[in-house]
């Protein structure tokens, strides 16, 4: 296989940890490679996150160069391949050049091979097929590095083979033309993930929670979902999301705003249901209890909060709510009145999100010893009568200080008596 390019060195290939596992792995003369992300994230000027390396060497021998290195080498998944070497606290995931024997949707069994072309093969896009030698060489058996240039994610071979190999290719497909794409979907990617897509429920909620949230996480994810609506992608894992003009009215709304993305309340504005709504999807979606949390708050309809609220009521909302939630509640009030055609004040906006920005928490002045020593009893008596002054603390704009507070409470008290 001929070189398709060069890459200069880059800072992550330098680095001391790196040329640690690299010496390692070739302490006997192997030729090993980067592979996959790190590789196509470079060639675009992005950050790298993980490093993976592919060698011909069987996974015994990896481990045996690791760790004659002084490496610390885990066994993650031998039967498939998989070593990670620990280097100065960071992971690398080192894999032998593999191919598929048999496939059972996830799972397949394979063969170790030294053919670096079998490899790329059994692949899910060209972008990730690429290898990158430690001097710098791109080894492009698939045009991976012409499709990353024009935007486009197309699938190693036949994209209906692919999907057929894991349904979870078929979300990623969407999710990668989120992150990497340009202009429309590649047509036979999408004609395979139209014609595959009943089969998305087959796959457990957390793999599809966790590809669905990183779709989210993209700069601008809803012309991505606007596609999956058009072509029924979602409609068997998530039939609740039909607020695509929402969604983009959120994107629109967040960078003037100063607001980074956020893929739960990104979500919330994808969906069409209540809080009992927003709970069962959670719960098909194994999110976590703080994620389930947050949407059903977000989705409650009780707890909407508008740009027109400021000043006190908006200081009332963020004492009963906190800000972080009062916060995406006026995102989200705002992202609904622009997709039904209203105009939005940024404006008013901006400075009603300030205003929550700089928000400190405020905490009552007096509690249950307070009550107890003008003479209420500890129980049900004593918590209706710290709620009611709370009530005209929160009404008087948090002003009110400990000494007023303590003459109100007794004001409740004598009443009660």
């Amino acid at each position: 296989m001929k070189p398709a390019g060069h890459l200069d060195p880059q800072p992550w290939m330098m680095a001391d940890d790196t040329r640690a596992v690299l010496a390692a792995l070739r302490a006997e003369g192997t030729e090993v490679r980067f592979v996959g992300g790190c590789v196509r994230d470079s060639l675009l000027h992005r950050p790298v996150k993980d490093v993976d390396i592919a060698t011909p060497d069987t996974p015994e021998t990896v481990l045996r160069l690791l760790r004659q290195s002084g490496l610390k080498a885990i066994p993650t998944g031998l039967h498939h391949g998989t070593v990670t070497a620990v280097s100065d606290h960071h992971p690398f995931e080192i894999t032998t050049l593999r191919e598929d024997v048999e496939t059972f949707g996830r799972h397949a069994r394979v063969a170790f091979t030294d053919d670096w072309t079998a490899d790329a093969a059994r692949r899910d896009f060209t972008m990730n097929a690429m290898f990158l030698a430690p001097e710098g060489a791109i080894y492009d058996p698939f045009d991976g590095l012409p499709d990353l240039r024009a935007g486009r994610v197309r699938f190693v071979g036949e994209p209906a083979q692919r999907i057929q190999e894991d349904y979870l290719r078929l979300l990623r497909f969407f999710r990668f033309h989120a992150h990497y794409g340009h202009g429309a979907p590649d047509a036979d990617g999408l004609r395979a993930a139209t014609a595959f897509a009943p089969h998305l429920v087959e796959l457990s909620g957390e793999r599809i929670r966790e590809e669905l949230l990183r779709l989210l996480s993209a700069p601008d994810p809803a012309p991505v979902l606007r596609d999956m609506l058009a072509h029924g992608i979602l409609a068997a894992i998530l039939p609740e999301a039909k607020l695509a003009e929402r969604l983009d009215a959120l994107v629109g709304l967040e960078r003037p705003a100063g607001v980074a993305g956020d893929p739960i309340l990104r979500l919330a504005a994808l969906l069409e249901t209540d809080r009992a709504g927003a709970e069962d999807v959670a719960e098909r979606l194994r999110f976590s209890r703080r994620e389930a949390r947050w949407l059903a708050d977000l989705l409650a309809p009780a707890r909407d909060v508008g740009i027109g609220d400021s000043g006190s009521a908006l200081r009332r909302a963020m004492y009963r709510l906190g800000p972080e939630l009062v916060r995406d509640l006026l995102l989200l009030a705002a992202a609904s009145r622009k997709a039904e055609g209203e105009l939005v004040d940024g404006e008013r906006l901006t400075a009603a999100l300030a205003e929550v920005a700089a928000w400190t928490p405020r905490h009552l002045p007096i509690g249950g010893a307070d009550a107890q020593a003008v003479g209420i009893s500890p129980g049900p008596e004593m918590g209706a009568a710290l709620r009611a002054v709370e009530r005209w603390w929160e009404e008087r704009d948090f002003v009110p200080d400990r000494a007023a507070c303590l003459a109100k409470l007794r004001e409740v008290a004598e009443r009660r008596s």
